[in-house]
């Protein structure tokens, strides 16, 4: 599973290389062993890039003897209440049971404005969401067929139960609206032994590079735009940030747990503002944002002609 990792983390930073001329800085760490937690990891970050003012990935490995493993209570309890059994219910993760964590993340802000294992017992989660700050109706089917498309061999289920899950995970509850228009989301997954689940993980994996090849990864980088738009894009920003540090169960567990503050913060935007009690002017490409997409949809569906948008 390590080298998937290492593999995909590697395809994806040749992409964006090749895309916007940048070279990826190229950060190994290791933390000392015989500690409560043992691990190493790669972040892979270019900052002040010609296409993005900041693309951050990270491939981290982390292990240790379970409550040590996962730190404090809280994260402790959730790591117990994840260890799932072959029959699907939870099975209790004694404190001296070894505890491993792989994963890979990652994360773009574009400059402009347009898995987790354990033994015995073992879970993968993953996914992949489009946050967009003006919306193209085309790229929002794009990005959700090509998730379907990578879910369809594992079950005509997982599609529709992953973005619904996505849809209320990336949900920032004290502001009442989604993050962004959504995508695919699974935790917890150990349906079907590993194999199962790690070939579920390697087809949403191997899915994010064709998935955001769209208008507003491509063409967009060519549209004009002005401090109107970057300001629009810094505010829709704080969003990110808010759910980031309230509700994103990667970063309170990674926080939580002594895991490498570096690692686990480089996916926040480099620029962030936030107004009080700001609204977008009615019929503004601003307020579009909120009237159109950031709403649940059937983007997969979205034929062009106002049908399955709904």
């Amino acid at each position: 599973m390590r080298d998937y990792l290492l593999d995909l983390q590697a395809r994806i930073v040749a992409a964006m290389e090749a895309e916007g001329g940048d070279a990826f800085i190229r950060d190994a760490w290791q933390r000392e062993p015989g500690g409560k937690l043992e691990g190493d990891g790669i972040s892979r970050l270019v900052e002040g890039g010609r296409a993005a003012r900041a693309r951050r990935l990270r491939l981290l490995a982390r292990q240790g003897q379970g409550a040590a493993a996962v730190g404090d209570a809280a994260p402790r309890r959730r790591a117990r209440r994840r260890a799932v059994r072959g029959d699907g219910r939870l099975a209790r993760l004694p404190s001296a049971q070894p505890v491993r964590a792989d994963g890979a993340h990652e994360r773009a802000h574009a400059r402009r404005a347009a898995a987790r294992a354990a033994t015995p017992v073992v879970w993968f989660g993953g996914g992949m969401d489009l946050t967009p700050y003006y919306g193209f109706e085309e790229d929002a089917r794009h990005f959700h067929r090509a998730s379907r498309d990578a879910l369809a061999p594992f079950g005509a289920d997982k599609y529709p139960r992953f973005k619904r899950w996505c849809d209320e995970y990336f949900f920032l509850k004290h502001r009442d609206e989604p993050r962004g228009i959504g995508g695919i989301f699974f935790d917890d997954f150990a349906e079907g032994g590993f194999e199962h689940g790690f070939a579920l993980m390697r087809a949403v994996g191997d899915a994010f590079l064709p998935a955001p090849t769209c208008r507003s990864c491509s063409a967009a980088a060519t549209l004009p735009y002005g401090e109107r738009e970057r300001d629009f894009q810094a505010y829709r920003r704080g969003r990110y940030v808010e759910f980031n540090l309230v509700y994103d169960r990667g970063t309170l567990f990674g926080l939580q747990s002594g895991g490498r503050t570096e690692s686990i913060l480089m996916s926040m935007p480099p620029v962030v503002t936030w107004r009080y009690d700001w609204q977008p002017e009615p019929g503004t490409p601003e307020a579009r944002l909120y009237s159109d997409f950031l709403r649940p949809r059937d983007w997969a569906d979205w034929a062009g002609d106002g049908s399955g948008g709904a």
